[in-house]
């Protein structure tokens, strides 16, 4: 007979409050030979918190996953478990892990979940938007025209959308979901499970006016109604209402803003129509 193989336990950890770890996460992280870390600092912070003494942690991040999984891959075919974590929630999930997931499952070595706080789940059910069907959609692309592509074939998905998106980035996000979709609610939840916890729910419109200036902070998550009328929008309507405005002095960008807003309509669909 072969040797056995090690198992790869996928470990959810706290999205912010420490004392979210459960006991079945922290008995795992106990136990296993090696932890993968995304940040060994963060873990080991991590680790002290549940009283865990000193384990062998290896680095695992974007800029050496590749080499790392062949690493983990051979130690895990050497008999000797591996618990993968990321800085925050599931790894894997916009964070590292995937590769090596992929890598175990192609070997034949068992991997397990051990399931914790997902900040995609929790903003979620606490944005006040419809939870039963829902799409999460990790960081839009930083390059203008392919965050708008993205956008764009959103438009009449009916499903709720989550996004993870940089504190920096949020205003510019919100703007150009009104640009794409139209004034649709949205939840801007930020520091999740922290002292800070916030949460901020309206339409686009609203919650661009009530940030302003402020710069956020924090780790955020964005969340965005759905398309209310999936396929059944009448362009061809709204773009007459447009031209009425037009014909009354507007300018034709400023008519299809102004009807986009008023109808949750995509201000660029009517303004390709205008011209």
């Amino acid at each position: 007979m072969g040797a056995v193989s090690g198992i790869l336990y996928l470990v959810g950890t706290p999205i912010g409050n420490l004392k979210d770890v459960t006991d079945r996460v922290r008995e795992t992280l106990e136990d296993v030979d090696v932890i993968a870390a995304e940040d060994t600092r963060r873990t080991g912070r991590l680790l002290a918190s549940c009283g865990i003494g000193k384990k062998k942690m290896l680095s695992l991040f974007e800029g050496n996953e590749r080499a790392r999984t062949r690493e983990l891959v051979q130690i895990l075919r050497d008999g000797k478990d591996v618990g993968l974590v990321s800085d925050a929630g599931m790894p894997g999930l916009s964070d590292p892990g995937f590769p090596l997931v992929r890598a175990c499952i192609d070997e034949g070595i068992d991997v397990r979940v051990v399931p914790g706080p997902s900040a995609v789940v929790a903003a979620l059910v606490v944005s006040g938007l419809p939870t039963d069907r829902y799409v999460f959609e990790g960081f839009l692309p930083k390059r203008v025209g392919e965050r708008h592509t993205r956008l764009r074939m959103m438009a009449h998905d009916p499903r709720t959308v989550v996004l993870f998106e940089s504190p920096l980035r949020v205003a510019t996000l919100l703007r150009d979901v009104l640009v794409e979709l139209g004034d649709r609610q949205v939840a801007i939840a930020r520091e999740l499970t922290k002292r800070h916890e916030e949460v901020v729910r309206g339409r686009v419109s609203e919650v661009l006016a009530r940030l302003g200036d402020h710069e956020l902070k924090g780790e955020v998550v964005v969340v965005l109604e759905g398309s209310r009328e999936p396929h059944l929008v009448d362009l061809e309507a709204l773009v007459d209402e447009a031209r009425a405005l037009i014909a009354a002095g507007m300018r034709k960008r400023e008519a299809a803003t102004e009807v986009a807003h008023e109808r949750g309509a995509s201000v660029n669909e009517i303004y390709r129509k205008l011209v």
